[in-house]
């Protein structure tokens, strides 16, 4: 639902009813991850994908066919011999899609949803997606760090999926939990898809620079939250950076530890250092690379990145702190111009997000997507 959560809430405000299709569960090479949702509306239009184009035909009829019977299904797609180009994934891999009906009636705490969602307030959406009684199908509540909205209707149930749920909510994962049908762990019979809202991850670029400005456009492209940080009031502007949603002017190390001890860095943070210059690159890196982030990047020639590296271990780094370090940043795409160098870099932050490798797909054999895990 993250997909279509805005168009959501206004056709819900309108009074439409819509069908709604929400990857919950994926296997092998899945194209999209859980959460994917596509919507489709009263008048027949489409928003949102559930497969890149593999089996939205499908799941549009479904979908229609839901508003009409009110009866929500789950759906597995994967790929046969006969019909792989028509409801299947042609990439071999196997989805389940969970399709309902939402409208003012059957989802009446979706603005509680949409609020925290825009204030930055991370929620969880629990809904039950399989169970042998119907009419527990589709039945959902929000889950908050310190608060719960609905109720499975049994204290048992609701105790087991609150705590699951805020433990995914915790790591920023939407996933599948499986109980037994009273709610009982590690049991079969109940299948309840977690969707995890939070706050999207932040990307810190420190440097106010040309290749900042390509960097800032790139992270924006990719859903991060997007900081340039530099200490030079002049380059340093808002003018500059279009792209980003905050232009800071202050000192790179003290910005970020700052921004640490204030809890607004996480495990998926992704830092660049885009300076190239000591006296700015050194001291935050010291800090970067003692945080818990998902990426420390820091740009430069070989010669730059051995001074750097002297540095660092002059000021007391250890050798399992400069291993986190990516440097000379970016991947070996023989990029030249700031927007290449962005692309390198992104790469570079994809890869190690999903284990890829970073060579040509043509040259390697396997499966294209990797299992997801969030």
């Amino acid at each position: 639902m993250h997909d279509v959560l805005d168009e959501l809430h206004r056709r819900w405000q309108a009074g439409e009813t819509v069908g709604v299709g929400t990857v919950v569960a994926t296997f092998s090479s899945a194209p999209r991850a859980a959460g994917a949702a596509m919507l489709v509306g009263s008048e027949g239009d489409v928003v949102g994908s559930v497969s890149g184009g593999c089996v939205e035909g499908a799941v549009y009829e479904l979908a229609q066919q839901v508003v009409q019977t009110r009866t929500p299904v789950l759906q597995r797609y994967g790929v046969s011999d006969d019909d792989a180009f028509a409801v299947g994934l042609t990439c071999g891999g196997i989805i389940d899609i969970f399709v309902e009906r939402i409208d003012r009636e059957s989802m009446p705490e979706l603005p509680d949803l949409v609020a925290s969602v825009r204030e930055g307030t991370p929620v969880a959406v629990a809904t039950i997606v399989e169970h042998d009684d119907p009419a527990l199908l589709g039945r959902r509540m929000l889950v908050w760090q310190d608060r719960v909205g609905g109720s499975f209707g049994s204290q048992r149930i609701d105790d087991a999926v609150v705590d699951d749920a805020r433990g995914l909510l915790a790591t920023g994962r939407s996933g599948t939990l499986h109980y037994g049908p009273e709610g009982q762990r590690r049991g079969e019979g109940m299948a309840v898809f977690v969707n995890a809202f939070e706050p999207p991850p932040r990307m810190l670029v420190f440097g106010a620079i040309d290749f900042a400005a390509a960097m800032a456009r790139m992270g924006s492209y990719l859903g991060y939250e997007v900081t340039v940080c530099d200490a030079r009031p002049v380059f340093a502007t808002k003018s500059r950076f279009p792209d980003a949603d905050e232009v800071v002017v202050d000192w790179p190390h003290r910005y970020l530890t700052a921004e640490v001890e204030a809890g607004r860095i996480d495990r998926r943070t992704v830092i660049t250092v885009l300076t190239h210059d000591p006296k700015f690159d050194v001291p935050v890196l010291q800090v970067a690379l003692r945080i818990d982030v998902a990426y420390v990047g820091a740009m430069g020639s070989r010669r730059t990145h051995d001074d750097r590296m002297r540095r660092l271990r002059e000021a007391g780094m250890t050798d399992a702190e400069l291993k986190r370090l990516a440097s000379p940043i970016g991947l070996d795409l023989g990029a030249r111009t700031p927007e290449e160098t962005a692309v390198s870099i992104a790469a570079e932050i994809i890869a190690l997000k999903w284990g890829g490798g970073g060579r040509r797909l043509s040259d390697i054999d396997g499966r294209i997507h990797a299992e997801s895990h969030r």
